[in-house]
């Protein structure tokens, strides 16, 4: 498999992540485009697997505390769990659902997040000539899942003020990167001060549309050979609604920990 790290491409807008000088950040680039250097999948033998190698290119916003990681349920959370134990950060959950084509679940035409963010891909709605009634009927099914899931989570685990923080969005992978740019603007409607989109794969096309939307880029694994998620696991089973939660608690006890032993 071609695996590559578009240092140049994935130039960040903003340097307000403390990750250190230009230099640094590149240098980071160049690790997250050459972990595992080239090779056939899988890369990762679980989420959990994927979110202690991802960590390790994170280790600049160790242990500060302006910093948050957002996990998109269902599956970035066990990976977002991980790092943000390794990192001793905060964890949060972000809600964020695919809008699904009607007949053909299994293509997304858009998102939809937390706060009522709404992205729709209308180059996809016209190829498929999906009409306006069929596309609002797919955005009211997402949005329903999305308050259900809002509502199981925040009983326990109210939202984190992301205003003037580092938020550090995290999935287990992105093909099409249509949920990461609903997430990230999610979290830009939350006033976070600079937003670091974080995936252990990517492709090369996702990677670099989230490197133009994102203020950094880490992923690590990019190629051009990535189309679906499954590809980077060993197992990569489904993740329900417990194990969110469960996540969730393993690493507030674990923030919990570190300040009682510091």
């Amino acid at each position: 498999m071609a695996t590559t790290s578009k240092v140049a491409h994935y130039e960040t807008k903003r340097r307000s992540c403390q990750m250190g000088v230009t230099h640094d950040i590149q240098a980071r680039r160049r690790m997250a485009g050459n972990l595992r250097n080239a090779g056939l999948p899988p890369w990762y033998t679980d989420r959990c697997d994927a979110g202690r190698k991802l960590a390790e290119l994170l280790s600049d916003c160790a242990h500060r505390d302006d910093v948050v990681v957002l996990g998109l349920a269902r599956g970035g959370v066990p990976v977002a769990s991980e790092v943000a134990i390794q990192l001793g950060a905060a964890l949060d959950v972000l809600v964020v659902r695919k809008v699904c084509a009607p007949q053909q679940p299994e293509l997304a035409m858009g998102a939809v997040a937390s706060g009522g963010v709404r992205l729709i891909n209308q180059d996809a709605v016209d190829s498929l000539g999906i009409g306006d009634a069929a596309v609002g009927a797919a955005i009211r099914k997402a949005e329903a899942e999305l308050a259900r899931r809002e509502r199981s989570y925040r009983t326990e685990w109210p939202e984190i003020d992301l205003s003037g923080r580092t938020a550090i969005v995290v999935d287990d992978g992105v093909a099409t990167g249509a949920s990461m740019a609903a997430a990230v603007q999610a979290v830009r409607a939350r006033r976070a001060q600079t937003v670091v989109v974080a995936v252990p794969a990517a492709s090369t096309a996702a990677a670099e549309h989230l490197s133009e939307i994102a203020d950094v880029f880490v992923g690590a694994v990019v190629s051009n050979a990535f189309w679906a998620v499954s590809q980077a696991y060993a197992n990569f089973g489904q993740v329900c609604d417990d194990e969110v939660r469960s996540c969730l608690k393993s690493a507030r006890e674990a923030t919990i920990a570190t300040v009682d032993a510091g």
